[in-house]
C-alpha cells in the first residue's frame, strides 16, 4: 500500500539563493539591494518566530537597514512579515511567513548578539558569510528533552498549585499530571501536529492523569474528594502568557496588527484548553471546588510563596527555551515580584488587578537593574517572571460556568480574568517608559 506523501503548505525560501554569484568576498555594505533585503528580512523573520513582539523585530530590521545603508518599512504580525527595503535607486519588497510560533528565548539571544555585532564590524562581511551565520543560529532548536521540558512543566504547575491555594496532595497530583500533560505536547510539535490536536491532547491527558492518581489516593487511603479542587492546575502549563503580554506590549506601542494577532492566537490557545478541560471534568465527574484551607502562619506563607514561586517561574522558564542561568534570574526576580503581589492582596486588600500591576511593574524594575549584568533580552527575564501571574485558574472557571449556564458567576471569573491580564502588560510597560529612553516615543 502506497502511503500518501504530505506537501508542505509553506515552501522553504532559499536564502542563499539571494546572494550576489561571485561575491564571496564582497562586503554586504557593497551588495545589491536584493542581497542587503534578505539579512534583514531573515532577521526579522527569525526574531518573530522566537515569540518576540513587532517592536523588537522592527527595531532589529531597522538597525540591520540603517548599517547597510539602506531603508527599510515593515508591518509585521504574529505569523507574518511583508516589509519593502529602498536605497534611493532601488525597491525591493518581500512576504515572508512561519510556519509556526512558538517561545525561544536561547535563539532570541543570539539573534540579539548577532545584531550588536553586525552593528559593531559585521558590515565588512558578505552576505554569503552572514547567511551562514543565520544558519547556525536557525539550528538552536529546544535545548531540552520533551522529557526534562515534561519535569518543567511539573514543577511550575506544583509551584502554581500551592499559590493558587492547594495543598501536598493537590502539588504532588499537578505535578505528575502536568508532567504528563507537557511531555505529550511537545511530542506531538515536535512532529508538526496541529496546534489545536497539541493542545486538547495535553490537556485531556493532564486532567485524567490527575483524576486517577486522586482516585487511587482516595480508595488507598481514604484521601478526601475535595482535594479534586487541583485538577485545573495540571493544565495550566497551557496557559499562553507569552503572547498574552506581548500582545499588550505590541498594542501599547501602536503595533496594532501584531497586537491584535497575538492576543486572538492567545484567546484561541485559552478556549480550546479550557473547552478540553471543561469536557474532561464532565467525563470524569470533576468540578472546580475550592481548595482545603491551609493552617500556615503569615511568615510561612512568604516563605512557601517565595519557593513556590521560584519553582514555577523557573519551570515555564524551561519551557521557554532559556538556559538555566537565564532561568534562575527570572525565577528569583518572578519570586519577589509575584509573593509581593499576593502579599498586597492579602495584607492590604488590594484588588488583585491593581496588585497585579505592581508585580508586574516590580519585575520590570529588577530586570533593567540586572539586565547589563545578565546578558540577556530584557522580554527573556521580565515575560517568564510574570507568566505565573497569568489567572488560568480564573479564565478556567470563567468558562466551566459558561458551560453549566451559570452566566453571572462566570461574568464574574471573566471579568477579573480581564482586568488582571491587561494590568500585567501594562506594569512591565510602564516599568520600560520609566527605564527606557527610546521605549516612551513613538517615532
Amino acid at each position: 500500500m502506497q502511503t500518501q506523501k504530505i506537501r508542505k503548505n509553506h515552501m522553504d525560501i532559499l536564502w542563499h539563493e539571494y546572494t550576489d554569484k561571485g561575491g564571496e568576498e564582497t562586503p554586504v555594505t557593497q551588495a545589491s539591494l536584493t542581497e542587503k533585503a534578505s539579512i534583514v528580512g531573515r532577521v526579522g523573520i527569525m526574531l518573530l518566530s522566537c515569540g518576540t513582539g513587532a517592536w523588537r523585530v522592527r527595531s532589529s530590521m531597522n538597525a540591520l537597514a540603517e548599517e547597510m545603508g539602506i531603508t527599510c518599512t515593515a508591518d509585521i504580525g504574529l505569523m507574518s512579515i511583508e516589509y519593502t527595503c529602498f536605497d534611493g535607486d532601488d525597491g525591493f519588497t518581500q512576504s515572508l511567513c512561519l510556519t509556526n510560533t512558538g517561545v525561544n528565548t536561547s535563539k532570541l539571544n543570539r539573534l540579539e548578539h548577532f545584531i550588536r555585532e553586525f552593528e559593531q564590524g559585521g558590515q565588512d562581511m558578505s552576505g554569503e558569510q552572514l547567511h551562514k551565520l543565520l544558519d547556525q543560529i536557525e539550528e538552536i532548536h529546544g535545548l531540552y528533552s520533551p522529557i526534562a521540558l515534561g519535569m518543567a512543566a511539573a514543577l511550575a504547575c506544583g509551584g502554581f498549585t500551592f499559590l493558587l491555594g492547594g495543598g501536598l496532595i493537590e502539588m504532588l497530583c499537578a505535578f505528575v499530571g502536568a508532567g504528563i500533560g507537557n511531555f505529550i505536547r511537545c511530542k506531538l510539535s515536535k512532529h508538526h501536529f496541529t496546534l489545536f490536536l497539541c493542545i486538547a491532547s495535553s490537556v485531556s491527558a493532564a486532567c485524567l492523569v490527575y483524576a486517577g492518581l486522586l482516585k487511587a489516593a482516595e480508595i488507598l487511603w481514604e484521601i478526601p474528594i475535595q482535594h479534586e479542587a487541583g485538577y485545573i492546575c495540571a493544565m495550566l502549563f497551557i496557559i499562553p502568557g507569552f503572547p498574552f503580554i506581548t500582545s499588550g506590549i505590541d498594542l501599547a506601542k501602536l503595533d496594532m496588527r501584531s497586537g491584535m494577532e497575538r492576543l486572538m492566537y492567545a484567546l484561541i490557545i485559552v478556549l480550546v484548553a479550557t473547552m478540553s478541560a471543561w469536557i474532561m471534568a464532565l467525563i470524569l465527574g470533576l468540578q472546580p471546588v475550592d481548595f482545603l484551607k491551609l493552617d500556615l502562619t503569615q511568615a510561612e506563607w512568604i516563605v512557601f510563596r517565595l519557593l513556590a514561586s521560584f519553582c514555577g517561574v523557573f519551570g515555564f522558564s524551561i519551557m521557554f527555551n532559556s538556559p538555566t542561568r537565564l532561568a534562575a534570574v527570572a525565577a528569583g526576580i518572578g519570586a519577589i515580584a509575584n509573593t509581593l503581589r499576593l502579599e498586597l492582596v492579602d495584607l492590604t486588600a488590594l484588588p488583585p488587578a491593581a496588585a497585579a500591576f505592581v508585580g508586574a511593574l516590580t519585575a520590570g524594575l529588577l530586570a533593567t537593574m540586572i539586565k547589563n549584568q545578565v546578558g540577556y533580552p530584557r522580554i527573556s527575564v521580565t515575560v517568564p517572571s510574570i507568566v505565573i501571574m497569568v489567572p488560568g485558574l480564573y479564565l478556567y472557571r470563567g468558562f466551566y460556568n459558561l458551560g453549566t449556564m451559570n452566566l453571572s458567576t462566570s461574568a464574574s471569573w471573566f471579568a477579573a480574568a480581564i482586568l488582571i491580564v491587561a494590568a500585567l502588560p501594562l506594569g512591565l510597560i510602564f516599568a520600560r517608559i520609566l527605564t527606557d529612553k527610546t521605549f516612551r516615543y513613538c517615532t
